[in-house]
């Protein structure tokens, strides 16, 4: 272990509480989302991160990403049927990628969006739980062969919380269908792209900026990102 992991590792339970706060029931599953896959960059090498999650056909959708590249890369994975994400969430089993262009055979219309976005590797973990196949955690990183016996445990602990997570909001509220749990999260990230649109319009930043500021905003008002995204859409809130 280098004296990089051993600091990574020594802060991991400072994040973990953090994902623990999350689950707490006033949070929105967008919100857990989004902390575990923040958490992901910064706990591991990869560059960014993604999450998919199955709705009751099984069809997978984006409900949380670290940049606007990385959800656009999970969205053409998911139309066009085709990589790591999808065999993960298929098989149930851990899909590394340490180097995309060696997987050209296999996934040959995927691999050229994610290496044109700038991405050279993968790893992309199952959410499971009791053998039901619930989505799936997705890190790229930027170079060859990037991950470390430490990222992985990292992943895998994560990928696990998320679980946790989904299966906690299930609990807690138990009045809704969990096709009214997805529907709400995909709702909740409609206004958020709306008003990361705004936001990005008015402070003329890119959407990458505009998302971290209404992020940064959020966590220091302990605030959702949905009732946010919303007051920024309304023009009731000005970062």
């Amino acid at each position: 272990m280098t004296v990089d992991d051993a600091g990574s590792a020594a802060q991991l339970p400072r994040v973990f509480a953090r994902l623990a706060d999350a689950l707490d029931p006033q949070y929105d599953v967008v919100d857990t989302m989004d902390h575990l896959v923040e958490a992901a960059t910064t706990f591991t090498a990869a560059t960014e991160a993604g999450l998919v999650l199955a709705d009751e056909s099984g069809m997978l959708h984006v409900v949380g990403s670290t940049s606007e590249r990385t959800a656009d890369v999970e969205e053409a994975e998911l139309g066009i049927d085709e990589g790591p994400c999808l065999d993960s969430f298929r098989t149930g089993e851990v899909i590394e990628t340490p180097d995309l262009l060696a997987s050209a055979d296999t996934w040959p219309r995927f691999v050229p969006i994610a290496m044109q976005r700038g991405f050279r590797a993968g790893y992309a973990v199952p959410l499971m739980l009791r053998g039901e196949r619930l989505g799936a955690l997705n890190l790229f990183f930027d170079r060859v062969d990037p991950l470390t016996d430490i990222d992985a445990a990292v992943s895998q602990a994560l990928a696990e919380f998320a679980t946790i997570g989904i299966v906690q909001h299930r609990a807690l509220r138990e009045h809704r269908s969990r096709a009214e749990q997805l529907q709400h999260a995909l709702d909740s990230r409609v206004i958020i792209e709306q008003a990361k649109g705004a936001l990005s319009f008015q402070r003329n930043v890119t959407i990458d900026e505009a998302f971290a500021l209404m992020r940064r905003h959020a966590r220091s008002a302990g605030a959702r990102l949905h009732d946010i995204a919303e007051q920024i859409v309304a023009r009731r809130l000005s970062l």
